[in-house]
């Protein structure tokens, strides 16, 4: 049984930090097969694609709403992949998924390809 199991999601004020780690178990190859996206859905919005890395984890691309304030990064060995949040801004208020799919490539930011989901951990960013 796949599991991707997103936590570290919580309250912040306006300029704060997070990092949201996503444990990944049962996937029918090793991580290291996969590319592993982050995206993240805000009440009444629809899903979006935020970040995504590589097999390797040398490289990994970002949207514009959090580039230059989001790092993704892997562990393969612990199955573990994070997403580190800086400068929080009351718009990165909703709930962030980790995913990924034997078909699902980093060279767009939608859910092409994704096959397995996680839960989902609420990040909330307010004053």
């Amino acid at each position: 049984q796949v599991q991707l199991v997103e936590s570290g999601g919580r309250s912040v004020q306006p300029g704060g930090s997070l990092t949201l780690s996503c444990a990944v178990s049962g996937l029918p190859f090793t991580l290291d097969y996969y590319r592993i996206g982050w995206f993240r859905q805000a009440p009444g919005k629809e899903r979006e694609g935020i970040s995504c890395i590589t097999p390797s984890g040398i490289t990994s691309v970002y949207a514009d709403s959090v580039k230059g304030r989001f790092t993704i990064s892997r562990d393969n060995a612990k199955n573990m992949v994070y997403l580190q949040m800086n400068n929080l801004k009351p718009e990165d208020t909703a709930t962030y998924y980790c995913a990924t799919g034997q078909n699902y490539y980093c060279t767009t930011f939608n859910t092409t390809g994704v096959t397995y989901w996680g839960q989902g951990t609420q990040v909330s960013v307010s004053d």
